[in-house]
This record gives structure tokens, C-alpha cells and sequence, in this order.
């Protein structure tokens, strides 16, 4: 091993065993998680098992819950079961947490019941930014991005998609019609057997072309001609690639232009951004004026917020609003290539004071 770095052995023992604080430097953006965590009033901020009972198994406190799900954004570990494993063996959520690992389950349930809590959580956090005089420029960039819903490309329906679909089934019924004639004509047990099937398979079709004459009814009723059957209030909206639309939901972020800062953000089902900029400059409004009654509550963990990147909140879960009817026009349809667009406008906003 002459002329190589080489590595301890992992069999030594030590009369002291190493610190785990050791591992994590005073820059580390964890430090800035637990310092702002262990600043917050949970209980305030609505999370729920704030105050534990008295009774019955306890439970994880609501902090550390919060802490590995900031540091999965952070990280862009978003997935429960991923952040179960890295619970057990990062050495950063080992020490986040205390060498605590819960479940998948329990870090899902977390998430689907704290929801508005973490909300609150990033107004605070928001809060912070603007007593740290990070907001301090007079110009935000707002810009929108398609998010997937949790809802098949096939259970949604248009006016142009059932239109195609009933098109595809009639060819299908016109092309085993002609084949069972064909069977008919030539005969002979394999035939016979053949020919079977094939009415089989027309008489799914006649039942899949009657649900989507059904279906192109509600269709053309509904205020924005479009219907999603799994999330009722996801919308068919096109991407920049040819072909490659989603069903999903379209994100509105404010961002401060010098620190890269989320000052506000919304959701909302329309497919493009060309009517997003007045109703954000009243999202920001409204919020600002509703941090303002809200004060950092510990002064001395500003210097280790000031590390920590903002990405962390980026992502946090929002309900979305329901847009106004729009004609089929607007950019909702997969085939509307204007809506690929992106949109990137700088507003000028005035700086709030601290």
C-alpha cells in the first residue's frame, strides 16, 4: 500500500469513541435546520402532538418530524420510504434527529396532517428572510413551472381527445367487422373459434364507445370543456417538448432577484401564464401583510439561518386554487402549442421594512 492514502481500520477500537457532532461542521446547512426549527412554536403554528398526552405510546415530537422533512427537500429526497432509509444511514439525519429513524408511515402521515402548519411554517420562515434584510431589492422574478398529478394522461378527457378516441374505436369496430367476414366466409372450426373472439372483442368496443359519447357530454358541459376523472381539479396543460403534455398543476413562484429568495408562491390549474402576474402581485400582497403581524421569535439563531439555502421551502405542499372557466382556447388543450410557453416577468415590488 506504499505511495497510496490510506484509510484507518475499521476494526481499530479507541479508548474514547468519536463524537457524532465531530462529523458536522459548523457550516453545515443542518445547523441552520436545527436552529430554526428549535426557534419555531410549534404549537402556534398548529402541529399537531405539539403537547404530548398523557396517555397511551408516545411519540415522535413534531420538531424532529419537521426537521428530516425540511432536510428531504433540502436534499430533494421527497419520498417517505427513501427518507426512512436515509434516517438509518446519513450521518447528517443521524445527528439532525438523534439517531431517531421512523417509519415511512409515520413520516407520510406527518406530512398529509401538518399541512397547513408547514405553510405557516414557511411564513415564518419568510418572516426571517425579511428581518435578515434579505428582501431588501425592489424587484422579484416571477415565473411559473408544470408540476405531474396524480392522474393518468388517459383518465383525463377534452373535446379534442374524446374526438380522437371515438374516431380510434370506430376504426377498431370497422376493422374486426371486415375480419369476421372473412371468418365467415372461409369457415372451418379455427374459424368458428376465431370469429368468436372477434365478437367479443367488438361488443368491449360498442361499451367503450358508449361511455365516451357519456363522457363528450359532460364534456362540453363543463365550464372549462375539460374533465379529470382520479384528481377532479388537475388540467391537461402542454410542456415545451412536442407530444409530452401533462395532467397537472401549474406553480406560480415569486423569487427575490438577489438571493434567490421564494417570497410567495401559488397553485393553480391553468395551463399557461399569461394571466398569472396580477392575481401573484395580490398573493404577495395579502401575505405580506399577514407576516407582518408575525415576529422572528429567537433573535440568536439569525446567524445560523443566514447559511441555510431557501430551496428547502421551495417545495412545501399548497392547495390549489380553482381557476376561472377558460375556453379550450386558453392554452388548456394538449394540441395549443402557446401554452409550452414560459413565462419570466420581473415586477418591481416595494421592500418591506423591518
Amino acid at each position: 500500500m506504499a505511495r497510496y492514502i490510506e484509510g484507518r481500520n475499521r476494526s481499530q477500537s479507541f479508548l474514547l469513541p468519536e463524537n457524532i457532532d465531530d462529523y458536522i461542521n459548523q457550516e453545515n446547512p443542518v445547523r441552520a435546520v436545527e436552529a430554526f426549527v428549535d426557534a419555531l412554536d410549534l404549537a402556534q403554528l398548529g402541529f399537531g402532538r405539539a403537547v404530548p398526552a398523557d396517555t397511551g405510546r408516545p411519540s415522535y415530537h413534531p420538531s424532529t418530524m419537521l426537521k428530516i422533512y425540511l432536510y428531504g427537500y433540502l436534499n430533494r429526497i421527497q419520498s417517505s420510504r427513501r427518507l426512512e432509509r436515509e434516517a438509518g444511514r446519513n450521518l447528517e439525519l443521524m445527528w439532525l434527529t438523534g439517531r431517531l429513524a421512523p417509519d415511512f408511515k409515520t413520516m407520510a402521515e406527518f406530512r398529509r396532517e401538518n399541512g397547513s402548519a408547514i405553510r405557516a411554517t414557511c411564513c415564518q420562515f419568510v418572516t426571517l428572510c425579511r428581518s435578515l434584510d434579505l428582501f431588501t431589492q425592489a424587484v422579484v422574478a416571477v415565473d411559473g413551472s408544470k408540476f405531474k398529478a396524480v392522474n393518468n394522461r388517459d383518465k383525463n378527457f377534452t373535446v379534442a381527445k374524446v374526438g380522437k378516441r371515438l374516431e380510434q374505436v370506430d376504426a377498431s369496430i370497422a376493422r374486426h367487422l371486415a375480419t369476421l367476414d372473412r371468418a365467415d366466409r372461409e369457415g372451418g372450426d379455427v374459424t368458428q373459434a376465431k370469429a368468436s373472439r372477434l365478437k367479443e372483442k367488438i361488443e368491449g368496443l360498442r361499451g367503450q364507445m358508449q361511455f365516451l359519447k357519456e363522457m363528450q357530454r359532460a364534456v362540453e358541459a363543463a365550464p372549462d370543456q375539460q374533465i379529470s376523472l382520479t384528481d377532479p381539479d388537475a388540467r391537461s396543460m402542454a410542456t415545451s417538448g412536442r407530444g409530452t403534455g401533462i395532467v397537472g398543476y401549474n406553480v406560480q413562484t415569486a423569487v427575490d432577484i438577489k438571493h434567490h429568495l421564494i417570497v410567495a408562491h401559488d397553485v393553480t390549474n391553468e395551463g399557461h401564464d399569461r394571466t398569472q402576474l396580477v392575481p401573484m402581485g395580490s398573493v404577495r400582497s395579502r401575505r405580506q401583510a399577514a407576516q407582518k403581524s408575525l415576529s422572528w421569535p429567537t433573535a440568536a439563531t439569525s446567524t445560523a439561518i443566514r447559511c441555510w439555502p431557501a430551496r428547502a421551502l421551495a417545495c412545501c405542499p399548497a392547495s390549489p386554487r380553482r381557476s376561472r372557466p377558460a375556453a379550450p382556447s386558453a392554452g388548456s388543450l394538449p394540441g395549443d402549442t402557446s401554452s409550452t410557453m414560459q413565462q419570466r416577468t420581473i415586477i418591481p415590488v416595494r421592500p418591506a421594512s423591518t
